[in-house]
């Protein structure tokens, strides 16, 4: 539908064009050329969305109008239509009694996973629509949710429009767009990745981003049933968790006859040293690239470093303190505490303060060049989750986001960003244009950027009095209201106008 366009995700003249889908090549990022300055209608009715926390539970039927996941799944109590509303009422596949003590039983199995305190990020493969990552909200646990923009119909758009963390993605070919030793724990609740499928390269990539001594939660049919085909998962899958060393730490099943197993990445190379097979292989030292945009999925183990093994600090305290990704030179730290005594106070003096921006009206907001995620850090005390965005062509800068215990992605703002439109309240962009312009048309960044942001919505941007110059006139022409203050700030207002809908709401 026009209402719910993604430009690298809808791209139905390249997806037919694909020689395979053998391995969800379909669903992966194929992105139109030039790109499409095409403005995205609002769905007819659109309401301003419901605020957090009551979003949570229950959004507007007219923002989301998509009720095949009520029927689809109308016995697993993922979402129901009431009136108005959609209802989520905290069911999934395999919480048959209910999210929260789905997540109490995973952290009565294995207590040392500590719910927002040793485990502070995570994340939710096939997450549906992410009421795992919505519940664990309340226990300080930050989860970046994922699935594919399949035909389990608009899962991440729900996600968003309840507030809560989640991005399209799918295990294909390609590596995630996240950094080696990113996450804290993994889990996959009935979530469709055969992981043993291409020589075990999907679980190689959860291998490849989990945390040195992380943990992986498997909550799957295999685990707890015997039949033949479930059966022949479960051996496959033990014999791929040995031969990368992860070890079982704990099994269990539930009341309702539910089960889950969790393996834990081991801390030390010793176990990869001793195998009697090198199968699958160590990595190349030169095939250690953080940065996972458009890199082919690998078939190797990366071997751990020395800076890798530590755990970080419990939360919080690991959001303030120096994280170990960030090296042992000293201007590296330097640098960081600069970025960080910056961040706390130009939020707390101008951003909260001295802009006429209702940040009690904020839930999703995006760091579209996050640095060290200082921003973020910043705004911890506000009701509000940032998506960390480290842009492909800066320094790599987004192991040290996810050792502070926050979230993000890579991305090239020369192209679509994978999410649904209107999944954004506040987007904040500093100093992202000087570099970018150099390689793409400031036309095509601003209409993404009207793309996801909310109707409603925020954009604050400090940049050079140049860039602000040309993006100002671009917003203006979108009937979006600008002000400009102390001469950098650029706060931009996206209203409700649509070339289709004449005059401004």
């Amino acid at each position: 539908m026009a209402n719910d366009y993604i430009p690298c995700l809808d791209n139905m003249k390249a997806i037919k064009a694909l020689p395979s889908r053998r391995h969800m090549e379909h669903r992966e990022r194929h992105c139109p050329t030039p790109t499409p300055r095409c403005l995205i209608p609002l769905p007819e009715g659109y309401k301003t969305p419901v605020s957090w926390p009551k979003s949570r539970d229950m959004i507007w039927y007219a923002n989301v109008p998509h009720p095949k996941l009520v029927d689809y799944k109308k016995g697993q109590n993922w979402v129901q239509k009431s009136g108005n509303y959609f209802v989520f009422p905290g069911g999934g596949t395999q919480f048959k009694e209910g999210v929260e003590k789905y997540i109490q039983l995973i952290e009565k199995t294995l207590p040392t996973i500590k719910w927002g305190k040793h485990t502070r990020v995570i994340l939710d493969v096939g997450c549906g629509v992410a009421s795992f990552g919505g519940y664990l909200l309340e226990k300080n646990v930050l989860t970046m949710s994922f699935a594919p923009k399949d035909e389990h119909e608009a899962q991440i758009q729900f996600a968003l429009e309840r507030g809560i963390p989640a991005t399209l993605s799918v295990i294909g070919t390609q590596r995630l767009t996240f950094p080696n030793d990113a996450y804290d724990l993994i889990h996959c609740a009935r979530c469709r990745v055969h992981w043993d499928a291409n020589g075990g390269k999907p679980l190689l990539e959860l291998n490849r981003i989990l945390r040195p001594g992380g943990f992986f939660v498997w909550s799957a049919t295999p685990v707890y049933r015997d039949d033949t085909r479930d059966m022949n998962v479960w051996n496959a899958m033990v014999a791929l968790t040995e031969s990368i060393c992860w070890k079982a730490v704990a099994k269990t099943v539930d009341s309702s006859g539910i089960g889950l197993v969790i393996y834990q990445k081991p801390v030390s190379n010793s176990c990869y040293e001793g195998r009697k097979e090198n199968s699958p292989p160590l990595c190349d030292k030169m095939d250690r690239p953080n940065n996972s945009w458009y890199v082919p999925l690998g078939s190797c183990l990366p071997k751990l470093s020395s800076s890798e093994l530590n755990w970080p600090a419990s939360w919080p305290e690991r959001l303030s303190i120096k994280p170990h990704s960030l090296g042992m030179e000293s201007s590296a730290e330097e640098a960081y505490i600069a970025d960080t005594k910056r961040w706390s106070v130009l939020v707390s003096e101008v951003y909260l303060d001295a802009l006429a921006i209702n940040w009690s009206s904020i839930r999703n907001v995006m760091d579209m060049n996050a640095g060290y995620g200082g921003f973020a850090a910043a705004l911890v005390d506000q009701s509000l989750w940032v998506m960390n965005v480290v842009p492909i062509n800066v320094p790599d800068t987004l192991s040290v986001i996810f050792d502070r215990g926050l979230i993000g992605i890579y991305h090239d703002w020369c192209e679509a960003l994978n999410t649904y439109p209107r999944t954004y309240d506040l987007l904040h962009a500093n100093y992202l244009f000087i570099n970018l312009t150099k390689r793409c048309d400031i036309i095509d960044v601003a209409v993404e950027m009207d793309r996801i942001l909310r109707p409603g919505g925020w954009l604050l941007l400090q940049d050079d009095i140049d860039t602000i110059t040309k993006l100002t006139p671009l917003l203006r022409s979108l009937h979006w209201e600008t002000t400009f203050y102390q001469g950098q700030f650029l706060v931009g207002r996206k209203g409700f106008w649509r070339p289709a809908h004449g005059k401004r709401k």
